[in-house]
């Protein structure tokens, strides 16, 4: 009788780590800055989507409306355009933009990663210098 629970506790235990696995989420990834501080005027800021547990790139991801604003330090009201594209190396994402001043700025974006059902949301500080 000891055998049954032992293989059934064991079979539990399987299932549930393969459940885990499977449902990984948005929190398993993350935005980084390639370049955190650029140029004020008409830049293109670089950002890396990483799935954190293996730290590879996500290459295939689909960029959903990014917005870029003048982060909490300075002018959060003041927003600029921003176009997305895809990077030039694995995992990377372009977004066109004119930070029309210098300090901070925060580059919102989410995506879609192939086999995730959560939408991934990063938030992404960039500073612009004269």
């Amino acid at each position: 009788m000891f055998r049954k629970f032992a293989l059934a506790g064991a079979v539990l235990a399987a299932a549930v780590s393969l459940t885990s696995t499977a449902f990984a989420g948005a929190n398993d990834y993350a935005f980084e800055p390639v370049k955190a501080e650029v140029k004020k005027g008409n830049v293109t800021l670089t950002v890396r989507l990483v799935h954190k547990p293996t730290g590879k790139p996500v290459s295939d991801a689909v960029i959903i409306s990014p917005r870029i604003d003048m982060s909490p330090e300075g002018m959060a009201t003041m927003t600029a355009p921003v176009i997305s594209a895809k990077g030039t190396q694995p995992g990377t994402y372009d977004f066109k933009t004119d930070l029309s001043m210098a300090g901070g700025w925060l580059l919102t974006v989410s995506a879609k990663v192939q086999g995730e059902q959560e939408t991934v949301t990063g938030k992404v500080t960039f500073k612009a210098t004269d």
